[in-house]
């Protein structure tokens, strides 16, 4: 009997380009170690140990082009390699002082845990891109892009600046992992009619959205999320599958709240000797550090201490429940469909590992029951569905997002609005520029990639989303305003003719992200020619 359908396992990876070389110490540079400690070197771990056990998988992962920036980029990877060696030596410290104690099983895993995460980074010469660009060649994992900075392409003012966003993450994952990008997980999800042209021109042959994206569709689709569409402009839209997501996110009977996994408040940062954590603080304010020793038990400040190998036997139990449930919600949908289901269960990365600890051990459990435990669950890619020329409805689909809600929201209230006319004014400019200049010197060529690069910078939908939750302080502020006044000294130097070359040599280098940019795409009309092999932009 053959399987009943397919699930694809998504995730998407994404942190806002945070890089602060003039600071040994930046609580939100750690955003991203925090990250790397704790989903993206366990996620290329739980590879390794698949391939090494010649266990057929597949996963789909977007990596987002701020995030390969940072990855890539060399004081970063050497800050991150100094926080871990203090974690090793809090860590070790801490179980020391806790023997005899019923936190010892959890300190000791944790020892040996975070030795594990530097001997997996050393394995791949400490580079997390040349593990998954490996992954890739060996036809395991299908990497994605998003937006160039992640930003909110519905809300652009110019179809100029959508393009641009989408060509320049493509460019940017090309030099990454050497191949164009055949799928993008839209930044926030966040649909509207008309992308799917933007899509269509930079080679994109598929994308996410959220379920009504597609279920409010025109005309509405045959089979729900339980397969996807093709839009108007040729490319496939898959939408999220609401009974595969909410078995993990559900914030009341989702996997992550047993009481067996870790407790993600209590860490050691905002508890333990000031003396011993005080190497990893930015400030004499307590961050968190990832050392967390106590279980998902009790209310208030009372948790019991975590135990690896509860933890451990839950997530293998989960994983088998979620690919039971899986099994059963394929065989359902293959009786009522006359073609065979294909099914996407997205998440943020960051969840497995940072947020849900265990995350990590469910996901290689679910993936080595999959393969060796039944056939009636095909686990596979977007990529893979796509290549076989699939027989889909065309839809058109209509305007979502996957934030609160489900549309613009959270991107556009009244915390937030006031950087949409200024971001507006600069994107408009920015297509002025390429206008004015299509035949610039070296130093105009300089600054109008400089322009390029601020402008993106700005539109970051992170930045917005912060204002939205009131969680990051002023930064989001900072970090919006000070790239506009950049972008419009850059405007007015290029207008003027009169260039400052060691003010523009500093901005380059306090953030230096896409070193391959083309400013030529914000010029009017830029597309890049469908099926083309390069990243060559025509103007047309």
């Amino acid at each position: 009997m053959s399987a009943h359908g397919t699930v694809a396992i998504v995730l998407h990876a994404h942190l806002p380009f945070i890089r602060h070389p003039e600071q040994k110490l930046f609580y939100e540079e750690s955003w991203l170690y925090e990250a790397m400690a704790e989903t993206y070197i366990p996620l290329l771990g739980m590879m390794e140990r698949l391939w090494n056990d010649s266990i057929d998988f597949r996963l789909t992962m977007g990596v987002t082009p701020p995030l390969c920036e940072m990855l890539a980029d060399p004081l970063l990877t050497e800050r991150f390699d100094e926080r871990l060696e203090h974690l090793i030596h809090i860590a070790t410290v801490q179980h020391d002082r806790c023997r005899n104690t019923e936190l010892h099983d959890a300190t000791g895993f944790y020892v040996g845990h975070l030795n594990g995460i530097r001997d997996t980074l050393d394995r791949w010469g400490g580079s997390i891109l040349t593990g998954l660009r490996t992954m890739q060649y060996r036809g395991k994992l299908e990497l994605m892009t998003c937006g160039a900075t992640h930003g909110y392409l519905p809300l652009m003012a110019t179809d100029e600046g959508r393009r641009a966003q989408v060509e320049v993450a493509a460019a940017n994952h090309e030099r990454h992992f050497g191949r164009r990008p055949r799928g993008i997980w839209l930044p926030e999800c966040a649909f509207a009619p008309g992308l799917d042209e933007v899509l269509a021109d930079a080679g994109i042959k598929y994308y996410f959205m959220e379920k009504h994206g597609l279920l409010n569709g025109t005309p509405a689709p045959r089979y729900g999320t339980a397969r996807p569409i093709i839009t108007p402009a040729g490319v496939v839209g898959f939408g999220r599958d609401p009974e595969c997501s909410n078995q993990v996110w559900s914030a009341d009977t989702g996997y992550p709240g047993h009481a067996d996994y870790r407790e993600f408040y209590r860490d050691l940062g905002y508890e333990g000797d000031w003396d011993l954590v005080k190497p990893l603080m930015s400030s004499e304010n307590r961050t968190p550090i990832g050392l967390k020793y106590h279980r998902i038990t009790g209310t208030g400040d009372h948790k019991a201490p975590w135990k690896p190998e509860w933890a451990s036997d839950r997530a293998a139990d989960h994983a088998g429940n979620f690919l039971f449930n899986r099994e059963q919600q394929l065989s359902h949908l293959a009786g009522l469909m006359d073609t065979e289901p294909f099914v996407v269960a997205p998440f943020d990365a960051e969840l497995f590992g940072h947020w849900w600890f265990e995350g990590p051990w469910f996901l290689e459990n679910f993936f080595r029951k999959a393969a060796c435990d039944q056939d009636k669950v095909k686990v596979g890619t977007p990529g893979e569905f796509v290549e076989s020329d699939p027989s889909l409805e065309v839809i058109a689909p209509s305007m979502s997002s996957w934030g609160d809600k489900g549309y613009f929201h959270v991107w556009l209230n009244k915390n937030n609005s006031w950087c949409y006319r200024q971001l507006h004014r600069a994107e408009e400019r920015m297509v002025e520029l390429c206008e004015k200049f299509g035949d610039p010197s070296d130093t105009q060529r300089r600054a109008l990639n400089q322009a390029g690069r601020e402008l993106l910078l700005a539109q970051a939908s992170d930045w917005a989303f912060l204002l939205s939750t009131e969680t990051a302080g002023d930064y989001p502020t900072a970090r919006t305003v000070n790239h506009l006044k950049r972008f419009m000294e850059l405007y007015h130097q290029l207008l003027n003719n009169n260039f400052d070359i060691p003010w523009i040599a500093e901005c380059e280098k306090r953030d230096n992200i896409f070193k391959e940019l083309d400013y030529r795409a914000w010029a009017p009309g830029a597309v890049r020619r469908r099926g083309s092999g390069t990243a060559v932009t025509t103007c047309l």
